[in-house]
């Protein structure tokens, strides 16, 4: 089992919101999964705040073979809590907006969460019933940031600050075990920088709200989707 450093902090829940995702209490030591004795928490839990961040060790850490740059597609990941709102959200906008354009071959899209409570779970069914109403669909399943995402992808857009400096905790505990590229840290981005149509800074998490937020989120989600597919220079 891989060793994981006794970090003073941890992932938190932002300021906008005083509770979020079912938190719930956790031991306050490092914890391994007796199911995966290579998947180690890399934070220590503090109870009614947050979650862990997993550390996949061995099994994340080997190389794969890539293809090469001419043919490899562009791939973005979208991250916020918990992947059941807002990032397959940004997934299922930014697949539907990807297709209609004739692009899916060029690209390879995944959405993931800073905390693993919700691993293995669709969409909120709030989530999913405001983007059907807009003709998407939204049929991916939650799961945790992990390691080789920062090999992976070459983008990662968070859903607010929060997501981004727990994204790059994680990325600072793995930078040193992983074969990942230069400034790898330097392909996480917040999801409203690409936002033209609207002022906000960060996209809001819906979860304790009503439809109006649901709604909020797609806003703003199509509108950066939009202005990020014009800034990736593909061919068609």
């Amino acid at each position: 089992m891989m060793y994981c450093p006794n970090l003073t902090t941890s992932p938190t829940i932002p300021s906008y919101l005083p509770f979020c995702h079912h938190t719930h209490f956790l031991p306050s030591h490092f914890r391994s999964s007796d199911k995966n004795p290579n998947l180690v928490s890399c934070f220590r839990a503090k109870p009614r705040i947050s979650h862990s961040l997993r550390c996949f060790a061995s099994s994340s850490m080997e190389t794969t073979p890539t293809q090469s740059s001419e043919t490899k597609p562009f791939s973005v990941l979208f991250v916020c809590l918990g992947n059941i709102c807002r990032s397959p959200a940004a997934e299922g906008v930014f697949r539907d907006i990807v297709k209609k354009r004739g692009l899916d071959s060029k690209f390879i899209i995944d959405s993931a969460g800073t905390i693993d409570y919700h691993e293995g779970n669709m969409a909120d069914p709030r989530m999913r019933s405001a983007a059907k109403r807009r003709g998407i669909e939204l049929t991916s399943l939650s799961r945790p940031i992990k390691a080789s995402d920062f090999r992976e992808f070459d983008l990662i857009l968070a859903m607010d600050d929060q997501n981004k400096e727990d994204i790059l905790k994680a990325y600072n505990v793995w930078k040193n075990r992983g074969n990942f590229p230069p400034d790898a840290d330097k392909k996480v981005k917040l999801m409203c920088s690409y936002c033209k149509k609207h002022n906000d800074k960060f996209v809001p998490d819906p979860y304790y709200g009503g439809a109006q937020g649901f709604e909020k989120v797609l806003d703003l989600l199509e509108d950066a989707c939009e202005s990020l597919l014009d800034s990736i220079p593909v061919e068609s």
